[in-house]
């Protein structure tokens, strides 16, 4: 599944063997063909990417509640996750052993790894950040949140948190227990995630009422800020438009250009810089309820699976949780001019 336009050709790939409950995470590896899925189950389970698209399971472990976040090292030989158990947990690829580095009084739904192959920063639901050197079972530094953390993200050194009460909080790595900036959400409604440019600088928010935000960290760059409707039914300005929740917000690791995905069922490429959508998707039989790029940009992968945004009553015993594989075409991802 290379980048180039061939791509357009190929249809996606179904996943072998996807979690039997909602997929609530989806991570590449940054160093080989390696795909990770933090499910509802309790599951996290990974897949080596083949040349041709298809997928091979590798293995899997398991949490004490559900698997709600996780991401690889930079160099590949471990993944994190962290879950409702309160616990963090990381596999060693070598030696395909599981083993608990991290603990916190309520669920974790942030994990990010901040500074190398040792450190890792998890955010819970318990109010705090904590950093871990997973060489040692204590934590090297805990911060306090206002609210609940509902999602995390990194970019160099750069960490954004995002809370129940819609505070984005951002952190220098260089001196992470001290934030140099705090925020409301530009969006009125509740974050549903947060997502850091790969170029640096700033970070998306996307919320439930189907809006994304453009934000940068320096207030002298504060023009370039600005949100946007997606992912509705109907026309997006219209009174009676259905509204649904944007779920992932992906950057591409060498255009930075950007996908978000939603409970509708869709996906969109766009275009921050020139404040364009390069491409819309056909819709999907239920919700994604989370999404990535591959290490180099040429795969799209999505998850299709309850999101939960109807509570427990919406969801449904015959819903079919699958993960698709989408070749991304260079054309349909490029930054274009203004």
């Amino acid at each position: 599944m290379m980048l180039g336009n061939q791509a357009q050709q190929q249809k996606d790939i179904e996943v072998t063997a996807a979690p039997s409950d909602s997929i609530s995470d989806l991570a590449f590896s940054k160093t080989s063909d390696l795909l990770a899925a933090a499910s509802w189950n309790n599951e996290v389970r990974i897949w080596e990417v083949m040349g041709d698209g298809s997928t091979v399971a590798k293995a899997m472990y398991s949490h004490e509640g559900p698997a709600l976040v996780c991401q690889w090292s930079p160099d590949g030989s471990k993944l994190a996750s962290g879950g409702a158990d309160s616990a963090g947990r990381m596999f060693d690829v070598t030696t395909g052993q599981p083993t608990q580095f991290a603990k916190h009084d309520a669920p974790i739904k942030g994990l990010r790894w901040v500074d190398g192959a040792n450190i890792v920063a998890t955010g819970s639901w318990d109010k705090t950040i904590k950093y871990w050197d997973i060489r040692q079972p204590t934590p090297v530094s805990s911060v306090a949140l206002s609210d609940r953390l509902y999602s995390m993200d990194t970019h160099g050194s750069l960490l954004v948190a995002a809370t129940a009460d819609r505070s984005i909080t951002m952190y220098d790595m260089s001196n992470p227990a001290v934030p140099f900036r705090t925020m409301e959400s530009p969006l009125k409604m509740q974050t549903r995630v947060v997502s850091c440019f790969t170029t640096g600088g700033g970070f998306a928010v996307g919320s439930i009422e189907g809006r994304v935000a453009i934000q940068y960290t320096d207030v002298k760059d504060s023009q370039g800020n600005f949100s946007f409707k997606c992912h509705r039914d109907g026309a997006p300005s219209a009174a009676n438009a259905s509204v649904y929740a944007v779920n992932a917000i992906s950057f591409h690791p060498v255009f930075g250009t950007f996908a978000t995905a939603g409970s509708d069922g869709g996906f969109t490429f766009w275009d921050k810089d020139s404040k364009q959508k390069l491409k819309v998707f056909n819709k999907q039989a239920g919700p994604i309820s989370a999404a990535t790029f591959n290490r180099n940009g040429s795969i799209y992968a999505y998850a299709v699976s309850y999101d939960w945004s109807k509570g427990y009553t919406g969801a449904s015993e015959s819903f079919k949780n699958t993960i698709m594989l989408s070749p991304v075409s260079e054309a349909d991802i490029k930054p274009r001019k203004k």
